[in-house]
């Protein structure tokens, strides 16, 4: 039997999702006794902390915690939460997708699926801007770019999924020259797109077929990593111009469904890095030129 599915045991026979349970047992296999000020004595058999440590650390009964990774105990109060996000040393991403594990049960079975929609204003700014930049979906889907963008990867293309390339495709994975830091980050705020509405059958696709075809997304995909989408420096390594050290900004923007974002790409002022942004769109245009001359002469 082949798993398909997003939530599968080592045997790949299905298994009932827990997201509360399954989130508390990946954050504390993933933080030490030392990291808490807890003593290290003989051998232990598992990673991390054990249920009965963040219990105590946490002030409840270590069946009341049992109950919680089971998925026995499903309201715990929002100071039980806290108390754990703190043992387990989660920062105010992390700790808010917490709480919505318990908060969004009661209204996730009512959501609409929407149709993600970039608005006529959006697309008229990406036509204008002379950056690569692009508009992406909750599921990391690209909706919308601009042709500096396709300049700078040809999987900035609409239709494309920012997952499945950087993941999948080797020449997406060549432009990042730390592609276990890229990935990681790209995981985690996947996470944080997608937030608590873990039931969506379109997550449900993309993380199985992810998790079956790549053994690196499989290995984030199960720490629950959680970070919020916010731009930060970036270095890519370009086939045509080489090294690039660009900025890279994530704006919310109003699609109708929520959740979209603007990425744009910018280099400093003056520095080797504009210059070969400004060589690569002129290179780009040129390419583009002449594929349109081809086309109307017949060649």
């Amino acid at each position: 039997m082949t798993c398909t599915s997003l939530f599968c045991n080592t045997n790949l026979t299905p298994r009932r999702h827990q997201p509360l349970g399954e989130y508390l047992r990946a954050r504390r296999e993933l933080v030490t006794p030392d990291e808490v000020g807890l003593p290290t004595v003989g051998l232990r058999r598992v990673t991390g902390l054990r249920r009965e440590e963040v219990a105590l650390l946490a002030g409840m009964s270590a069946d009341y915690y049992l109950r919680l990774e089971q998925g026995r105990e499903r309201n715990p109060s929002p100071q039980i939460l806290e108390s754990l996000a703190r043992v387990l040393g989660l920062d105010n991403a992390a700790t808010a997708y917490l709480l919505g594990l318990v908060g969004a049960k009661t209204t996730r079975s009512r959501r609409k699926v929407r149709r993600e929609h970039v608005l006529q204003g959006i697309q008229k700014l990406l036509a204008t801007l002379q950056l690569p930049a692009f508009v992406e979906g909750r599921y990391f889907d690209v909706l919308a770019s601009n042709p500096f963008a396709l300049a700078l990867s040809p999987r900035l293309a609409v239709g494309e999924n920012r997952l499945r390339a950087v993941f999948l495709e080797p020449s997406e994975q060549a432009l990042y020259p730390d592609w276990d830091d890229a990935t990681a980050r790209l995981v985690a705020g996947f996470r944080a797109s997608v937030g608590t509405d873990t039931d969506a059958p379109r997550l449900i696709e993309l993380v199985g077929e992810l998790s079956l075809a790549s053994e690196r997304f499989r290995q984030l995909w199960a720490r629950h990593d959680v970070q919020a989408q916010e731009g930060r420096p970036m270095t890519l390594d370009h086939p045509t111009v080489g090294q690039l050290s660009l900025n890279r900004e994530k704006l919310a923007i109003d699609g109708g469904s929520g959740g979209l974002i603007l990425a744009i790409y910018h280099p400093d002022a003056g520095s080797d890095s504009a210059e070969k942004l400004a060589l690569l769109a002129s290179y780009n245009a040129t390419n583009e030129n002449e594929r349109a001359t081809r086309q109307q002469t017949g060649i």
